[in-house]
């Protein structure tokens, strides 16, 4: 009788499924490294799982027994991280922090801590990257000591854990995942295999003791969370601290939020005390002093808050072939865009002029709200003509040069009519001619006495 041979070894990705005959560095689908590891070969022997009768309370009950009153939520101390979280930090969840190097996660954690112990809540910062002493200065600058603040430098899972008992906190943070390694795994710290079981563990003890565990995630040069996919799918919320190195504003928004929305965002301002939260950054992204040619406000909508941003537009008569477009905090394919409207749409020549645009503060408005603001910053400037300080432009503008609605547009209008913005040009004016048209007339009654050229 023939015998049956044995199967070849198959390779498979850890993270998408990917096979392959022969072991691989990289994987070919989801070019991960290290992610490619020996399939065991199959027996033909169908183990048989025998079932468990689940204890008293792990028993399946109705949804509508189950209460949520074992698990309040609890303040970090921090009303901005509060708000990205949904109102405060779940016991049991796991947090994932991840943002650029130097942006100041380490600072906001610290602060965060440093609350929590002021509240009476003792805390355990593993920081994997930093010795105590260098995270105590840093504490001493921003004001971040108290006795109930527990610090930690270690690199080696088990170790964390066994702080974990002693120390018995009620909120862990660690700095940072990418550094930890478990002696269960082989390979190198910040390597996939090494990054899913510390990660599976922490979340795990936080789930047996209803203990709040933040963990502190690199990012790769694209702006995503370094290490494998599977990181964002265990924890429970998945937060993204951002923000211009050459500006101190600072953004947290929540990607990902089982008990919350994803649609808040928080704002901070980076100090040499350490971070301070701004509650109102209203007047942050605004010129001070008298309207100029050139400049409109336009209302923009990070999360749930509307922003007024100024756009500013500088144009120059140009002798190049090319005109030069520099664009500094918007959408450069967008700003092109308005141009060609301008000129087809509306009747203002931009071909022969080097334009400039630019937002105030550093901020980034790239959603298509800011087409309307744009169009008329840029008028504005062509024809020597300043929008009044009370007027405000929302509005996304259509090839065909109509000015359509967007998202949110009653709650833009709120916000500006609690600035102080007494008219806003937006959808309402159906078309670009329209709306500069507008502007004009709101501009000739400001100022009678001067000669305004027509756009």
């Amino acid at each position: 009788m023939a015998t049956r041979k044995p199967a070849p070894p198959a390779y498979v990705c850890t993270e998408c499924g990917w096979t392959t005959a022969k072991w691989v560095g990289r994987c070919g689908e989801c070019q991960q490294w290290g992610t490619v590891q020996e399939q065991a070969a199959e027996t033909g022997i169908l183990r048989r799982v025998n079932a468990l009768a689940p204890t008293a309370d792990r028993a399946a009950r109705p949804i509508t027994q189950i209460t949520t009153q074992d698990a309040p939520r609890r303040t970090s101390g921090v009303g901005e991280f509060d708000r990205v979280l949904g109102g405060g930090i779940v016991p049991g969840a796991a947090i994932l922090l991840s943002g650029e190097p130097g942006v100041g996660k380490s600072t906001l954690l610290l602060e965060v801590a440093a609350q929590a112990a002021r509240s009476g809540r003792r805390v355990l910062y593993a920081s994997a990257e930093e010795s105590p002493a260098q995270v105590r200065l840093r504490a001493e600058r921003t004001g971040a000591l108290h006795d109930e603040l527990y610090l930690a430098s270690e690199t080696d899972l088990a170790t964390i854990l066994g702080h974990i008992d002693e120390v018995q906190p009620q909120l862990v943070i660690v700095d940072s995942v990418q550094t930890v390694s478990s002696s269960l795994t082989d390979g190198a710290a910040g390597q996939p295999s090494q990054v899913r079981e510390v990660a599976a563990t922490l979340i795990r003890v936080a789930k047996e003791r209803d203990l709040p565990i933040i963990i502190v995630g690199h990012v790769t040069k694209d702006g995503q969370v370094a290490g494998p996919r599977v990181l964002e799918h265990l924890v429970d919320v998945v937060c993204h601290f951002e923000g211009d190195r050459q500006t101190s504003l600072r953004f947290i928004r929540a990607l990902k939020n089982r008990f919350g929305p994803t649609d808040e965002v928080g704002c901070f301002e980076m100090t040499g005390d350490g971070i301070a939260e701004v509650p109102d950054p209203s007047g942050l992204f605004l010129s001070q002093g008298a309207s100029e040619p050139g400049t409109c406000v336009a209302i923009s909508l990070e999360g749930r808050r509307a922003l007024p941003v100024e756009v500013q537009a500088l144009t120059v008569p140009s002798n190049a072939p090319n005109p030069r477009r520099i664009v500094h905090g918007l959408d450069s394919s967008r700003v092109a865009m308005v141009l060609a409207i301008l000129e087809r749409r509306a009747g203002v020549p931009t071909g022969s002029l080097d334009v400039y645009v630019s937002t105030v503060g550093g901020v980034r408005f790239t959603e298509p709200a800011a087409d309307l603001a744009i169009a008329i910053a840029v008028a504005g400037s062509i024809q020597m003509i300043s929008v009044p300080r009370t007027v405000a432009a929302v509005g996304e503008l259509s090839l065909a040069g109509e000015v359509r609605p967007v998202t949110q547009a009653a709650q833009r209008r709120s916000e500006a009519a609690r600035l102080g913005y007494e008219q806003v040009v937006d959808d309402r004016s159906k078309t670009l001619r329209a709306a500069l048209g507008d502007v004009r007339a709101r501009n000739s009654a400001r100022r009678p006495d001067r000669d305004i050229p027509p756009f």
